[in-house]
């Protein structure tokens, strides 16, 4: 079977897709027609399997442009949830609950099928409850508090105009839909390529725990957190299902012991079939009609309107494991060429830097920071990650890019088990050896030590730990435009030291000696330090999220009218 990704769903399929709980749906399948064996299950689940496509077929950078809602990358107009200009929608805005009722509908006759293998359809069960935690995590991420529905709802349900309930019994109903889906799944090596297997809701199930574990302890005492609780319980679940994974054997690492080129090639590659760190991933068939658009930005020819933020460039290490403050080997940034050398590998296997090689031996030269609309690089530091010197990945058009899409991999498991650990108080050297060491030996960097053996004056959290700033620096870079950079600030409570009146910076721009040309970026903006600074005329003040409410979503208008008992989100009335 092709890549479960890539299958067109069936006109049948359609059943539930309605965006409000209270609309009944009138294409039902008849439940005597359907619902007899493991194969009608299978069918129905793979509607869902669209939303794991991370990279789409039109002009888009899709995963490797998403941190633009973070601090790790600048598009070309400010993100309206990190500069704090939503609005309250009157419908819609993400409070949506097709997808929850499809779920529900699926688990409500899931019992009826009698033929296949117990195995099968057990397996397949598990794929509806996983699919329910997925969408429900989603909907806690954006609005806290939500109504938990058990079962599919009617014109009548009395649950239509209930209330919504904590986050955290939410999130404990969650948990709960992972646990069976845990018990029900097969592992990965006995499902089909492309399926939902026990290792990702495993993994799902340490990011869930993990996110709210620390929502909860930093949002503590504010009008977000949870009464009575510190967040220690997911904390400890988190380290449970993330040690399952790890403990497993089946899963390791990406690594060809080549430091310069291994990260890099994770993300070029067609497919996955092989890589046991990679636990899902999207195939792209340009025969199927299922290539990607991504190519067209991440090749050099342009930048998608997007570049990464100074800030992202600055965290990653020197060689020598120290920060770019305290090593001896920093070269300074008046070059990009310069701001690599001697630094972690996985910079320059992120960012473009003059005089690699694109494909077709054509030579990266300059960001396109004189470039505009989708051409431009915001910060001239241009996206490299994702992108392949293979000129066959990348057909002429725009939807022919071939490169295979990652949607989980094994990375976040150790990075989850470590930061989970450091949180509790548990982390030994041996943990750090086993995760987060991991990661800096497939770079080729020193390893981690408990007491780290220094003092960032750069640290972002300096009333932190330094442990856990430096597990925070390595999520940071490891997982950099992957799309987890704004769960990670907002469940850290993090917007005011990284973001609240900040406008993030690129590139040092001075003319003749960041380029030979004098005349090059002779135009763009540019701070008192000769930072490139896309911002300064668009968002002169900064972004202005505001802390007492850009945590968490605005409610819709309409919905507030139709079920009084719900309340408006803090802030936001």
């Amino acid at each position: 079977m092709k890549n479960i990704i890539s299958i067109i769903v069936s006109l049948f399929l359609l059943v539930g897709c309605s965006d409000v709980l209270d609309k009944y749906p009138q294409d039902e399948i008849t439940e005597a027609s359907y619902w007899n064996s493991s194969k009608d299950l299978e069918l129905y689940l793979n509607q869902f399997y669209t939303d794991f496509k991370v990279l789409p077929a039109n002009w888009s950078l899709g995963i490797y442009g998403k941190d633009r809602n973070s601090d790790n990358l600048v598009g070309s107009t400010p993100n309206d949830i990190l500069n704090g200009t939503r609005s309250v929608p009157s419908a819609g805005g993400g409070w949506s609950w097709g997808k929850i009722r499809s779920i529900n509908y699926f688990l409500a006759n899931a019992d009826k099928v009698t033929t296949g293998l117990e195995a099968d359809i057990n397996h397949l069960k598990g794929e509806g409850q996983f699919f329910k935690a997925y969408y429900y995590f989603n909907m806690v991420m954006t609005f806290g508090d939500v109504p938990w529905i058990e079962k599919v709802l009617n014109v009548d349900s009395e649950e239509l105009y209930g209330e919504r309930n904590p986050r955290n019994v939410v999130v404990d109903k969650i948990i709960g839909c992972l646990d069976e889906a845990i018990a029900l799944m097969k592992d990965q090596n006995k499902v089909e390529v492309g399926r939902i297997h026990k290792g990702i809701a495993l993994l799902f199930k340490s990011r869930v725990c993990l996110y709210e574990g620390t929502w909860e302890k930093y949002h503590s005492g504010t009008v977000f957190g949870v009464n009575g609780s510190d967040g220690s319980r997911y904390l400890t679940l988190a380290v449970d299902a993330s040690e399952k994974l790890v403990q497993s054997g089946y899963y390791q690492l990406y690594d060809k012991n080549k430091p310069t080129e291994d990260y890099w090639n994770l993300f070029n590659q067609l497919d996955h079939k092989n890589n046991k760190e990679v636990l899902l991933w999207q195939k792209c068939d340009v025969d199927l009609g299922t290539g990607h658009g991504a190519l067209q930005y991440l090749n050099g020819d342009r930048a998608g309107g997007a570049g990464l933020t100074k800030s992202l460039v600055d965290a990653y290490l020197c060689t020598d494991g120290k920060p770019i403050a305290l090593s001896s080997s920093y070269q300074g940034d008046d070059k990009i060429i310069d701001v690599v050398k001697n630094r972690d590998p996985r910079l320059s296997q992120t960012v473009w830097v003059p005089g690699q090689v694109r494909y077709d031996d054509v030579i990266f030269e300059t960001p396109h920071i004189d470039g505009s609309g989708a051409v431009e690089c915001t910060t001239g530091y241009q996206i490299r990650k994702g992108s392949t010197d293979d000129p066959t990945q990348q057909g002429p058009e725009v939807d022919q890019g071939k490169t295979a899409g990652i949607v989980f991999r094994y990375a976040e498991a150790l990075l989850n088990l470590a930061e989970a650990k450091a949180e509790l108080g548990t982390l030994t050297q041996g943990d750090l050896d086993k995760t987060i060491n991991k990661l800096r030996d497939r770079a080729g960097l020193p390893d981690l030590t408990l007491n780290v053996g220094f003092t960032d004056p750069n640290w972002k959290f300096p009333s932190l730990s330094p442990i856990i700033n430096e597990i925070r620096r390595e999520r940071r870079v490891e997982l950099a435009l992957e799309g987890m950079r704004y769960a990670d600030i907002m469940r850290w409570a993090a917007a005011d030291e990284l973001i609240e009146g900040k406008r993030p910076l690129g590139i040092k721009l001075i003319p003749g000696v960041s380029f030979p040309d004098p005349n090059f970026g002779k135009n763009e903006p540019v701070n008192d330090d000769k930072y490139l600074d896309y911002y300064k005329v668009l968002n002169p003040a900064g972004y202005g999220f505001v802390n007492t409410r850009d945590y968490l979503a605005p409610l819709p208008i309409d919905d507030l009218t139709l079920n009084t008992k719900l309340t408006q989100n803090p802030g936001w009335d």
